[in-house]
């Protein structure tokens, strides 16, 4: 590890903190150990085609989100969020980056000018968010400590940044993926040892996976499966989203305490921050074995893969700092100081470019071609006028 870690290139940080240790004492002592698991974990996963520039941007409990420019991995923002921000997304045209602060809100920031530009009241303890492919809503997910079945999923339009559903899930959710279709989402409620999955329509809670043990999910890019952690059974699980069965079970080996996962764009692999003894495990998604172990820094809790799928990104909580992986070599080639206390990161998606015009009419589309119609404003889909 030693070796590997002396070839690596470190930048200097753009956010500095007094020390990890006041921010954690500053989390009240019985909520640490739901929320170890909780503030681990990182946002949702990007898929499809390579884009020229994306940034990566990364939530620190120290009270900063840190934009790490891809292509260069240089901090080139620090921006100032809510109280211990946890969970990141970011809308489809890269146009909002969406933080959860633990303390009860939601910074909006805008992606152009790396400032925040609206924060939106909460639920109790956001923590994992994910975006629907439209960009339409956001989800966040809370959980509420006491036992009075407080814990839910918020939805927020995106259009007017306020929360239009409140969705009733079991105890102990963490983390959320919504399928590429949009249709449905997958909470892991660590608590009452189910995935409850939701139908985005209704936004309802329409069945409930049993699951002995869950945290992170993600979920392939065709849709067909998706992959939940659990830290307390060191193995990964495959649940089958047409039948909603678990599928597979992957041992990780023993004392492995798994938290987040992303998949590459081509669905081939899934990658799994294993928090102890600070590693990442690499998953061959069409065997479901473990082909590749990779050292990081100390305390690896979320990551994210880039649109293209050579790299991945490692937020190392105890080290502050973000592991940077070469997806061909499994390979740290990177390390990046960043705030006190890293803990999601997201990537910027690839601007889609839509075929039609109905697409135009959600957000998440910045440019188009023929055959797309005749437009006033042609090439910039989000603000079209037909010509009539």
């Amino acid at each position: 590890m030693k070796s590997q870690r002396s070839s690596t290139t470190t930048r200097e940080p753009s956010d500095r903190g007094t020390s990890h240790e006041p921010v954690h004492a500053a989390i009240c002592p019985h909520f640490s150990r739901v929320l170890i698991i909780l503030l681990s974990l990182g946002a949702g996963l990007v898929s499809s085609t390579a884009q020229a520039q994306t940034n990566a941007y990364v939530t620190n409990l120290s009270g900063t989100v840190s934009v790490i420019d891809t292509a260069t991995n240089i901090i080139v923002a620090t921006i100032p969020v809510g109280t211990f921000p946890s969970g990141v997304a970011i809308t489809p045209d890269g146009a909002r980056v969406y933080v959860t602060n633990l303390f009860n809100s939601i910074s909006v920031i805008d992606a152009a000018t790396n400032t925040v530009i609206v924060t939106i009241p909460s639920g109790q303890f956001p923590t994992g968010i994910a975006i629907t492919p439209d960009g339409t809503r956001a989800y966040v997910v809370n959980q509420s400590l006491d036992t009075q079945g407080h814990n839910t999923v918020s939805v927020i339009d995106t259009t007017t940044n306020t929360i239009v559903s409140t969705i009733p899930v079991g105890r102990g959710p963490s983390q959320i993926a919504i399928t590429p279709d949009g249709t449905r989402a997958y909470v892991p409620d660590q608590q009452d040892f189910i995935i409850s999955v939701i139908d985005t329509a209704t936004n309802t809670v329409v069945t409930t996976i049993p699951l002995s043990g869950s945290a992170g999910v993600a979920i392939t890019p065709r849709g067909t499966q998706a992959y939940v952690t659990s830290p307390g059974g060191n193995t990964v699980s495959v649940i089958d989203t047409a039948t909603n069965t678990v599928v597979a079970t992957i041992s990780l080996g023993t004392n492995q305490n798994p938290f987040a996962v992303a998949i590459t764009p081509d669905g081939t692999r899934a990658y799994v921050t294993i928090n102890f003894p600070n590693t990442v495990s690499v998953i061959d998604t069409a065997t479901n074995t473990v082909v590749a172990t990779i050292p990081v820094g100390v305390g690896p809790t979320g990551l994210a893969i880039t649109p293209d799928g050579t790299r991945a990104y490692v937020t190392d909580d105890d080290s502050n700092s973000v592991s940077v992986i070469d997806t061909t070599t499994n390979t740290v080639v990177e390390t990046i100081p960043v705030g006190v206390g890293p803990v999601a990161v997201a990537i910027t998606p690839t601007r889609q470019v839509p075929t039609d015009k109905e697409q135009c009419k959600h957000r998440g589309y910045l440019k188009f071609g023929p055959p797309a119609g005749p437009f006033k404003n042609q090439g910039q889909c989000v603000s079209y006028v037909e010509h009539h």
